[in-house]
C-alpha cells in the first residue's frame, strides 16, 4: 500500500473529527480511534478511507488491540495524533486523587501507550507524531490543577520523543490550542466568560476545529520535515498576553 495512512484517537468528534476529514483531503488513509462506539461509528458511517476503531487509550491491553488491527487493516502507519483527552475542572482542594488519575491516565498515559504502540511502525515510514496539549500546559489558570498539569507533562514527553526517535527519523511535535469554538465549550462557557476570553485573545475570537486540525497536518506533512519537538501554540495570541489591560488596547498612551 503506497497510500500515507495516519492514525487519529479521539476522532469521533471536535479537532479529532476535524483533523480526520483534512487528513482525508490531503489523500490520507485514516485509522479513527475512540472510546465512544456510537459516535464514532457514526462519524466514520459518513466518511470514505476509514478505519473505526473502538479503544480506550488509557488501557495498555485496548491499545495493544488496536494496534494489531491497525497493522491488519494497513501496512503502514505516516502519522499519529495523539487527541483523545478529558477536561475536569474544579479548585485545587477539591480534586481528590480519582479526579486527578481519571485525568491523567487519558491526557497523558494515553499518549504515551498509543506512541509506544506505534512507534515500530512509523520507524519503517519515518513518519511524524503529534501530541495535542492545550494553552493551560504553557500558563498555569485556575481550577486546571490535573488538566493543566496533563498538558505540561505531554509538552514535555513531546520533547523527549523528538530527542530519541529522532534518530530513525521520526518527527514528534506538540499543538497546544487555545479556547476552541467546540461544542463543549459552547455548553460550558457562559456569555461572561466567552467575553472575558475574547478580550484576553489578540485575535479576540476563539478558534475553530479547522484552524488546530490545519496545524497538526501541517505538522505531519513533509512541510515540515525540519520540525520537530516543537509546541505550536494554536491560541490566536492568547499565549503571549498576561500585562496590560484590554481596555487600553489601541489606545496611543
Amino acid at each position: 500500500m503506497t497510500r500515507k495512512v495516519a492514525v487519529v484517537t479521539g476522532a469521533a468528534r471536535g479537532i479529532g473529527l476535524a483533523t480526520t476529514k483534512l487528513f482525508l483531503a490531503d489523500g490520507y488513509a485514516v485509522a479513527m480511534i475512540d472510546r465512544d462506539a456510537d459516535a464514532l461509528h457514526d462519524a466514520a458511517g459518513q466518511l470514505q478511507d476509514v478505519h473505526p476503531v473502538v479503544c480506550d487509550v488509557s488501557h495498555p491491553d485496548q491499545v495493544d488491540a488496536m494496534a494489531a488491527e491497525v497493522a491488519g487493516a494497513f501496512d503502514r502507519v505516516d502519522a499519529l495524533v495523539n487527541n483523545a483527552g478529558v477536561a475536569d475542572f474544579g479548585p485545587i482542594q477539591e480534586h481528590d486523587f480519582t479526579r486527578w488519575r481519571r485525568v491523567m491516565e487519558t491526557n497523558l498515559d494515553g499518549v504515551f501507550l498509543m506512541s509506544q504502540a506505534l512507534v515500530p511502525h512509523l520507524r519503517e515510514t519515518r513518519g511524524a507524531i503529534v501530541n495535542i496539549a492545550s494553552i493551560s500546559g504553557l500558563r498555569a489558570s485556575t481550577l486546571r490543577v490535573a488538566y493543566g498539569t496533563s498538558k505540561a507533562a505531554v509538552i514535555h514527553l513531546t520533547k523527549q520523543q523528538a530527542a530519541e526517535l529522532g534518530e530513525w527519523g521520526i518527527r514528534a511535535n506538540c499543538v497546544a490550542p487555545g479556547p476552541v469554538d467546540t461544542k463543549l465549550a459552547l455548553a460550558v462557557h457562559s456569555p461572561e466568560i466567552r467575553a472575558a476570553y475574547h478580550d484576553a485573545i489578540p485575535l479576540n475570537r476563539y478558534g475553530s476545529e479547522q484552524e488546530i486540525a490545519e496545524v497538526i497536518v501541517f505538522l505531519c506533512s513533509g512541510r515540515a520535515s525540519y520540525v520537530t519537538g516543537q509546541t505550536v501554540a494554536s491560541d490566536g495570541g492568547f499565549g503571549s498576553t498576561g500585562i496590560g489591560l484590554p481596555a487600553l488596547r489601541g489606545q496611543t498612551a
